[in-house]
């Protein structure tokens, strides 16, 4: 059993993995302002509402809990707002993420797992995305995060914090059993979009082009269950605990689907229509973005269990039925 600090554990990502950590018998303690985040979905562990931000807040935490390690997830995360706000997410995702490397090298914790993305790659070059794929973000988002991942290389020199940074793709699913899901606020990722639409909590959905050069003109990109992602992170601290070098992983199936295959599987699921309205292509959307994980794969034998978008579907849509009925009552 270790002692883990979840920054940023109230939201999407990080209360899956809170839930995951306290079912495998850790000793959780989550940090969340509740900027984004929802202090119903911690469902376990020590919960401190606070900034990453604060320096004087962080020393009392590490002084008080002998942490093992830090999982990061406390970052902004829509591309479009970054674009017409960088400095918001260069404050957050960069400058307070600095604040929170500080205080683990005056406390002395030497094992930090980041919530990375594929978005520091840009257009891709290639079909499939491995590591060794140049990195040229093309909006703050992005470049928040690979600036981050050049800090950890900078921090494991000069003060040996050992890192691994997790590229995901696109994180998607729900807890299989339905008590987490997503809730963000405003909403931009596909399938809760198309269940939204299906339930009726939203009018319609909108596929942004049809004349991409794909087998059915809509983009095609790399769909990752939240909970295979959070085993990711599990598999990837062990790697740390085990004397592993710093390291980055890209994390996805290796299959891509394309948006109108999404939005035919969730009207299979669900047994609704998906109500669509056409869009013009949003500008920087790439026809196709897959990765090549088979490092994590041979590295930290990661395995997705959750690969099949039917089952990532079902789950979401357990989730979505809780939202849309008002059985769910949280915040």
């Amino acid at each position: 059993m270790m002692k883990i600090l979840i920054a940023g554990g109230a939201g999407y990502i990080g209360s899956h993995m809170v839930k995951q950590l306290l079912h495998g018998g850790h000793d959780v303690v989550t940090l969340d302002d509740l900027s984004t985040g929802y202090r119903d979905a911690v469902l376990g562990g020590m919960f401190i509402q606070g900034s990453i931000a604060d320096q004087e807040l962080l020393d009392r935490m590490f002084a008080e809990h002998r942490f093992a390690a830090v999982f990061h997830f406390a970052s902004f995360i829509q591309v479009g707002e970054s674009v017409v706000q960088p400095a918001r997410y260069y404050a957050n995702n960069l400058v307070n993420t600095l604040s929170l490397l500080d205080a683990m090298v005056r406390h002395g914790v030497k094992h930090f797992v980041f919530s990375s993305s594929a978005a520091i790659f840009g257009e891709p070059h290639s079909i499939r995305i491995d590591e060794g794929h140049p990195v040229a973000p093309i909006n703050p988002y992005g470049a928040s995060k690979a600036m981050v991942e050049q800090v950890l290389r900078d921090y494991d020199r000069a003060y040996g914090l050992r890192s691994v940074s997790l590229r995901y793709f696109n994180a998607c699913g729900a807890s299989p059993d339905g008590e987490l899901g997503e809730r963000h606020n405003p909403e931009t990722h596909l399938i809760p979009l198309a269940l939204q639409a299906a339930s009726g909590r939203r009018e319609n959905l909108t596929i942004y082009g049809r004349n991409y050069g794909t087998p059915d003109g809509t983009c095609i990109r790399d769909y990752i269950h939240v909970c295979d992602l959070c085993d990711a992170h599990i598999l990837a601290l062990e790697y740390l605990q085990g004397g592993a070098a710093s390291n980055a992983f890209n994390l996805g199936n290796g299959d891509g689907f394309s948006v109108q295959q999404v939005v035919d599987t969730v009207s299979r699921i669900t047994g609704e229509i998906v109500p669509v309205i056409d869009g013009p292509r949003r500008m920087g959307d790439p026809a196709r973005l897959v990765a090549d994980a088979k490092k994590a794969h041979d590295t930290l034998g990661w395995k997705p269990r959750y690969a099949d978008l039917d089952v990532i579907v079902s789950h979401a849509w357990t989730w979505e039925k809780r939202l849309s009925t008002g059985i769910w009552t949280g915040a």
